[in-house]
């Protein structure tokens, strides 16, 4: 197989691949997509897919940004590989191309959430020089407002 990395800058571009996003998030609908795409665009927001031709493989979302204790960093979000496609590079491939990228913006760090019972997530990152650093504390206030 022969993927192809590209990063995804506008709405017309990621929009097509809500497909995989909802291996992770079924219930995510066109318009509500469409309408956070919106949103986060503005808020330094960008995407990672892999593509095996014409078909998209796998996305990840990422922020670029700058916080007091670490200064210029990149955080992955919603990293989803097809089922089909795991086990096969293309987490790495994205993973590869996020560094990059964040080297290239000078960045100091890259983050990332797992969910604590993910473990074949927690193995992947270890295996890609990521660690613990500390507790994502989470105070939910609008259960509704959850994907």
């Amino acid at each position: 197989m022969s993927f192809e990395v590209k990063e995804l800058k506008t709405k017309e571009e990621m929009i097509p691949q809500l497909n995989v996003l909802q291996f992770l998030y079924p219930e995510l609908t066109f318009d509500r997509y469409a309408e956070m795409l919106t949103d986060m665009l503005n808020a330094n927001y960008g995407q990672v897919a892999v593509f095996d031709g014409d078909k998209c493989v796998a996305i990840s979302g990422f922020w670029f940004g700058t916080k007091l204790w670490c200064g210029k960093y990149i955080e992955l979000d919603n990293v989803v590989v097809d089922p089909t496609y795991r086990s096969k590079g293309v987490g790495k491939l994205m993973s590869d191309f996020l560094e990059n990228k964040a080297l290239e913006l000078n960045c100091t760090i890259l983050v990332l959430d797992a969910y604590t019972t993910n473990f074949s997530a927690h193995r992947f990152y270890y295996n890609q020089g990521f660690g613990p650093k500390g507790f994502h504390f989470v105070k939910v206030l609008n259960e509704d407002g959850l994907t």
